[in-house]
């Protein structure tokens, strides 16, 4: 006999889970295109990552809470970025190439929406993490900063973007400036500090944010030792986004273990 989920199932599911399952979808598929057809597959993939990150803002802090996010982390990025590319500071001097499309000020137009896909899922990371601001703000900017680990290298090796100095770099992680993530870090930092201070807490982490930002975890780390040649990544990625990562994993493990009827928003 066939199985099938009931029609009223099918009714309830949460658009944002068909988002978050077609993101996911996408970047199963990006390894298995040939490397000179991956240029589309890259900026769909942020897209729909984007709209999955959006929606669940949404849903969860209505058209206001979905405003910031795209003003603080979007717009913000967008800033930082053109600041970055036009003076060197404060990532270090980086030039983007055409393959990511079209441009605003010298950044493309898929950057800032990068920026966003990931800003909510780390909010939610560091919000589950901790309680107090200034360890929300940390944890939050490491949750952020440290999926750079991964992203820079593996659009460096693509031809997306280079680094005019790339040294001094991270241990087995060559190409990228130390001065890169330290940007981050700063720019982070001032991210989840106004998204901390302007979107309200809720008292359980987003379930689609929460599986959101741990398959980009344990994806990354698959996909750089496995299909892109990056081992170097893999395992200092692995490390320092691991540093948030496992922990909320063990977080989320054990509160669905103690309360088993709780269920994440």
């Amino acid at each position: 006999m066939a199985l099938a989920l009931p029609v009223q199932s099918l009714r309830t599911i949460q658009p944002v889970w068909l988002l978050v399952a077609a993101a996911i979808a996408v970047q199963i598929g990006y390894p298995l295109i040939p490397d000179g057809s991956r240029n589309g597959i890259t900026v769909l993939s942020v897209v729909v990552f984007f709209l999955a990150s959006v929606a669940d803002v949404l849903r969860v802090h209505g058209v206001r809470g979905a405003v910031v996010l795209i003003a603080v982390a979007g717009g913000g990025g967008l800033l930082a970025e053109s600041v970055g590319v036009a003076t060197g500071w404060p990532f270090g001097a980086y030039t983007y190439a055409d393959s990511l499309g079209p441009q605003i000020l010298g950044v493309p137009a898929v950057i800032p929406l990068a920026w966003v896909m990931m800003a909510w899922p780390a909010l939610v990371v560091a919000r589950t993490l901790a309680t107090r601001a200034p360890a929300v703000i940390a944890i939050g900017a490491v949750a952020l900063t440290s999926w750079d680990v991964f992203l820079d290298p593996q659009m460096v090796a693509a031809g997306h973007w280079t680094w005019s100095n790339p040294s001094p770099s991270l241990p087995l992680v060559p190409g990228i400036p130390l001065t890169n993530y330290l940007g981050w870090l700063l720019f982070t930092t001032l991210i989840m500090a106004v998204l901390h201070a302007t979107l309200r807490r809720d008292d359980s982490p987003s379930a689609p944010a929460s599986v959101l930002y741990l398959w980009v975890y344990f994806s990354s780390v698959m996909g750089h030792f496995v299909f892109f040649g990056l081992p170097g990544s893999a395992i200092i990625g692995g490390l320092i986004m691991g540093t948030v990562a496992i922990p909320f994993a063990i977080t989320l493990l054990r509160r669905r273990t103690a309360t088993p009827r709780q269920e994440l928003v």
